[in-house]
Protein backbone atom coordinates (compact mmCIF):
# COMPACT_ATOMS: atom_id res chain seq x y z
CA UNK A 1 0.00 0.00 0.00
CA UNK A 2 1.24 3.25 -1.11
CA UNK A 3 0.57 7.07 0.12
CA UNK A 4 1.16 10.23 -1.77
CA UNK A 5 2.40 12.12 1.30
CA UNK A 6 4.82 8.83 2.58
CA UNK A 7 7.25 10.55 0.52
CA UNK A 8 7.94 14.15 -0.05
CA UNK A 9 10.93 15.25 -2.54
CA UNK A 10 13.16 17.62 -0.64
CA UNK A 11 16.47 19.15 -1.72
CA UNK A 12 19.62 17.44 -1.11
CA UNK A 13 20.92 20.08 1.32
CA UNK A 14 16.94 19.95 3.08
CA UNK A 15 17.51 16.05 3.46
CA UNK A 16 20.78 16.50 4.87
CA UNK A 17 19.94 19.00 8.01
CA UNK A 18 16.75 16.94 8.50
CA UNK A 19 18.73 13.62 8.88
CA UNK A 20 16.97 11.38 11.14
CA UNK A 21 15.75 14.24 13.08
CA UNK A 22 12.14 14.33 14.13
CA UNK A 23 9.82 17.69 14.81
CA UNK A 24 11.51 18.09 18.53
CA UNK A 25 14.57 18.77 17.14
CA UNK A 26 14.00 20.00 12.78
CA UNK A 27 11.15 21.80 11.54
CA UNK A 28 11.48 23.04 7.80
CA UNK A 29 10.68 26.26 7.04
CA UNK A 30 7.75 27.85 8.54
CA UNK A 31 5.36 28.39 5.56
CA UNK A 32 5.20 24.80 5.49
CA UNK A 33 5.40 23.90 9.14
CA UNK A 34 1.21 22.84 9.29
CA UNK A 35 1.75 20.76 6.26
CA UNK A 36 4.67 18.68 7.40
CA UNK A 37 3.35 18.09 11.01
CA UNK A 38 0.02 17.05 9.07
CA UNK A 39 1.73 14.30 7.01
CA UNK A 40 4.19 13.53 10.05
CA UNK A 41 1.44 12.90 12.43
CA UNK A 42 -0.86 11.17 9.33
CA UNK A 43 2.21 8.66 8.88
CA UNK A 44 2.44 7.90 12.40
CA UNK A 45 -0.69 6.65 12.58
CA UNK A 46 -0.70 4.81 9.60
CA UNK A 47 1.97 2.74 10.33
CA UNK A 48 1.44 2.83 13.95
CA UNK A 49 4.33 4.20 15.30
CA UNK A 50 5.25 5.27 18.52
CA UNK A 51 5.64 8.73 19.62
CA UNK A 52 7.98 10.01 22.31
CA UNK A 53 7.45 12.94 24.85
CA UNK A 54 9.63 15.39 22.94
CA UNK A 55 8.03 14.94 19.54
CA UNK A 56 4.58 14.90 20.95
CA UNK A 57 5.12 18.50 22.65
CA UNK A 58 6.99 19.68 19.41
CA UNK A 59 3.95 17.91 17.38
CA UNK A 60 1.53 19.70 19.87
CA UNK A 61 3.49 23.27 19.78
CA UNK A 62 3.49 23.66 16.17
CA UNK A 63 0.08 22.37 15.31
CA UNK A 64 -1.53 25.21 18.01
CA UNK A 65 -0.74 27.35 15.06
CA UNK A 66 -2.41 25.48 12.59
CA UNK A 67 -6.16 26.16 13.70
CA UNK A 68 -8.32 24.98 10.90
CA UNK A 69 -6.18 22.00 9.76
CA UNK A 70 -8.08 18.44 9.27
CA UNK A 71 -6.12 15.09 9.11
CA UNK A 72 -6.92 12.09 7.65
CA UNK A 73 -5.09 9.00 6.89
CA UNK A 74 -5.05 5.49 5.79
CA UNK A 75 -3.81 2.63 7.72
CA UNK A 76 -1.30 0.28 6.26
CA UNK A 77 -2.33 -3.07 5.75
Amino acid sequence: MTSDVTLVGVTARSNRQKSDQDPATWMPAPQVHCRYIGEWVATKHRWALAVDQAEREALLRYAASCPNANLSFERAS
